[in-house]
């Protein structure tokens, strides 16, 4: 995944959940930031961060936040960029469905099952799956974790996982964890125990729960490796 006009800013301050106010060559910008979680560990003032710049009639601020420096680590915070990732890595084979017997010969994205959209949608010619994809920008100690903030949404599409397997489904939660060099993902089981338990019920009925991590640049994103899961 590339990013356009990408240029290096300082992190001053997050007013509400949405913008950003950075400095770029000194002058202090508005910016976009693409991600609705707390991310009180990384956007910090005074840290370095990347924008992208695209200017438009019909936008409210002519960039959006992309990614940050943290130690040193580099960290895409894009909340759109890992349902893209997941996709990307499914089609280029670098993310693997464990348990998928046939070649995959159907992608859909936002596919409804019950009362939910799942995020992807696949067929081989004999099986049905369907995956929730979930990015990740929560680390500590080289451990990373989600979510940052609870998410009952997140808890339901999870059950909602279970029901589908009783209806033939394969079904799968991929986390894209958004940096590299990690050791392992597990839950965040202090900010959302709900979460937590429920994807340990869920991958003991079936359900895959696969991590991988990611090549970070400031303008460019893309999927890695497998990183171990700790439930």
């Amino acid at each position: 995944m590339k990013y356009e006009n990408i240029v290096e800013a300082i992190f001053v301050k997050r007013p509400n959940r949405f913008i950003s106010h950075c400095l770029v060559d000194g002058a202090c910008v508005i910016a976009h930031v693409k991600n609705t979680g707390r991310c009180a560990e990384l956007l910090i003032a005074g840290v370095t961060v990347y924008l992208e710049y695209a200017p438009s009639s019909t936008r409210k601020t002519d960039y959006s936040l992309i990614a940050v420096v943290k130690g040193n680590r580099l960290i895409n915070m894009d909340s759109q960029a890992p349902n893209k990732i997941a996709l990307e890595g499914l089609k280029s084979g670098r993310i693997e469905l464990p348990g998928l017997s046939g070649e995959i010969s159907l992608i859909r994205q936002e596919y409804k099952y019950q009362t939910s959209r799942f995020d992807l949608y696949v067929e081989t010619e004999k099986e049905k799956v369907l995956i929730e994809v979930k990015g990740v920008t929560l680390e500590v100690a080289d451990v990373v974790m989600f979510p940052d903030a609870p998410t009952a949404r997140g808890d339901k599409h999870v059950n909602e996982l279970m029901a589908a397997l009783q209806d033939g489904y394969l079904t799968y939660v991929i986390f894209i964890v958004q940096m590299s060099g990690v050791d392992y993902f597990t839950p965040n089981v202090e900010r959302d125990p709900l979460l937590a338990k429920s994807l340990k019920k869920a991958c003991d009925a079936g359900v895959g729960i696969l991590a991988y991590d990611c090549h970070v640049k400031p303008d460019e994103i893309w999927v890695n490796g497998v990183v171990r899961v700790e439930l």
